[in-house]
């Protein structure tokens, strides 16, 4: 698979540096049967299906960038990746009181001699930091006050803004890089297709009878990394942590339902769950672990309604009302899509994952796609535009 297949030329004026003053006024493009409409996104609810289930991803952005200062005054950008202690999963570690330590990316690392602990203050706030692992970049933060570190991030971290949005985050991106249902902290990276949902359009879903459900994937940075490879097959996809309820099983069970995913994050996790559901008809001991080939590698591929099932019958042998889980799935041309019928998502990167990802949904008119928002003055990347494609209805 050729990466070159899968790029576009992205002029810079295209990408969107700040949102909209109101979410719901984005452009709203429409990919249906092959045809392809425009509208604005207040008016989604309208061009849904009757039958149309909508699953979000409630995951929260933390504040994951800090900056410290040395005494020679050199900076030191530290942006969380993956949290170690005291747990790896990021709700308890968001908890974390007094310490924790987490694998991070760190800028101007050659200006940080290993031995010397950094320090920034914030009132009445200490926040010191110690380079543990210079070679993994794991660092470990100590806090001077009872308060969690999802406390402390907020009083001393930063928006993280995407690389490719030139500029400093200010105030109003705390708000509006976003979801206005956002639940629980840990993405480092925003579920942008959920930027343009407002109370309003909520509203109108409502009124047509739409229903919808919230599953967790906390966004990493590695949303971000392009395909460097020439051959996409061979790039490395980088491992998220998801959480299902057995509502979302519940809900997914219902065979009448059109099921569309706000965003290639939810779909990514609903697609995770079929595959492990896969894995538990093998070996009902199966770790919820979906590597970014088991998609393709499987022997079986249940029926959805069976794969569903023995997820349910799997959380109720363990009395789990919660399942958390890891995904590295990577969604490419050739993926038999299994439970997800309807995708709303922004407009994404050239030759990156998302851009594959799309492609196998809408198959080569994704190109057709991207070529008609370009011509049509569509606002690309995370506080861009948005589109629905429904490629089969």
């Amino acid at each position: 698979m050729n990466t070159n297949d899968y790029t576009y030329i992205l002029p810079e004026d295209k990408i969107a540096i700040y949102p909209l003053p109101r979410r719901d006024t984005s452009k709203l493009l429409i990919y249906k049967k092959r045809q392809i409409f425009h509208s604005t996104f207040i008016s989604l609810p309208y061009h849904l299906p009757d039958n149309a289930f909508l699953f979000f991803n409630n995951t929260k952005v933390i504040p994951a960038r800090l900056h410290f200062k040395k005494d020679t005054g050199a900076e030191i950008e530290i942006f969380l990746l993956h949290p170690i202690l005291p747990s790896l999963l990021l709700a308890e570690t968001m908890r974390a009181v007094s310490s924790c330590t987490w694998q991070c990316t760190i800028g101007n690392l050659k200006r940080w001699p290993s031995g010397i602990s950094l320090q920034t203050k914030i009132k009445d706030l200490t926040l010191d930091v110690s380079l543990i692992d210079r070679k993994q970049a794991i660092v470990e933060f100590r806090w001077n006050s009872a308060k969690t570190f999802a406390e402390v991030l907020h009083e001393a971290g930063e928006t993280p803004l995407p690389p490719y949005i030139k500029r400093k985050a200010d105030n109003s991106d705390s708000e509006r890089y976003q979801t206005i249902y956002s639940h629980f902290d840990g993405a480092v990276a925003a579920p942008t297709a959920g930027l343009h949902f407002t109370s309003e359009v909520f509203g109108k879903l409502k009124a047509k009878n739409i229903r919808h459900d919230f599953l967790t994937l906390h966004v990493s940075a590695g949303t971000f990394q392009p395909i460097k490879t020439e051959n996409a097959d061979d790039h490395i996809m980088h491992e998220e942590q998801i959480i299902i309820t057995r509502a979302n099983l519940e809900n997914l069970l219902d065979p009448g339902k059109l099921i569309t995913a706000v965003g290639t994050t939810s779909m990514r996790t609903l697609e995770s769950l079929y595959w492990f559901g896969a894995k538990l008809l093998l070996n009902p001991d199966s770790e919820f672990k979906i590597s970014q080939y088991d998609a393709y590698t499987l022997p079986h591929q249940p029926l959805r309604e069976e794969a569903i099932t023995a997820v349910a019958e799997y959380m109720d042998r363990n009395q789990m009302e919660n399942l958390i889980g890891e995904t590295s799935i990577f969604i490419k041309p050739g993926y038999s899509f299994k439970i997800c019928k309807a995708l709303i998502t922004n407009f994404h990167q050239p030759a990156s994952t998302l851009i594959l990802l799309v492609a196998a949904f809408v198959g080569e008119d994704w190109r057709k796609v991207y070529d008609e928002a370009l011509r049509g003055g569509y606002r690309f990347l995370s506080y861009g535009d948005s589109s629905l494609l429904m490629p089969e209805w």
